[in-house]
């Protein structure tokens, strides 16, 4: 009878320690399942094209892509220098509230052409 005894006890006390050890992990997952979060970063893009019209605010450029011609606008961070109308360049640009914002507008050197 003492055998019973001792042997249920024993499967009760495993079970509950069971139980308790089950209730633990899962309120520390939860806890760094809120912790976590997702940094979105906007992706970086580049246009080339050349200049129609620039000031200290704004750029704006005509590419031609497949055959069709295709203008652009872009707000400057900062002003560019050595860069005038009709000059090809290059601009790294990120989309920021419904705006192109250019961080970078390069000049693009005009290739020579060398005929033998």
């Amino acid at each position: 009878m003492k055998r019973a005894f001792v042997y249920t006890v024993s499967i009760a006390f495993l079970f509950s320690a069971l139980a308790f050890a089950s209730d633990r992990a899962v309120a520390e997952n939860i806890k760094a399942d809120q912790a976590k979060t997702n940094i979105v970063k906007s992706p970086k893009m580049n246009a080339t094209g050349k200049v129609i019209e620039i000031s200290d605010s704004s750029i704006k450029i005509e590419r031609t892509v497949k055959g069709n011609a295709e203008t652009m606008q872009f707000v400057l961070e900062k002003p560019t220098e050595n860069v005038a109308v009709d000059d090809s360049v290059k601009i790294a640009y990120i989309e920021k509230d419904g705006q192109m914002v250019a961080i970078r507008a390069v000049r693009v050197p005009k290739k020579i052409d060398k005929k033998k």
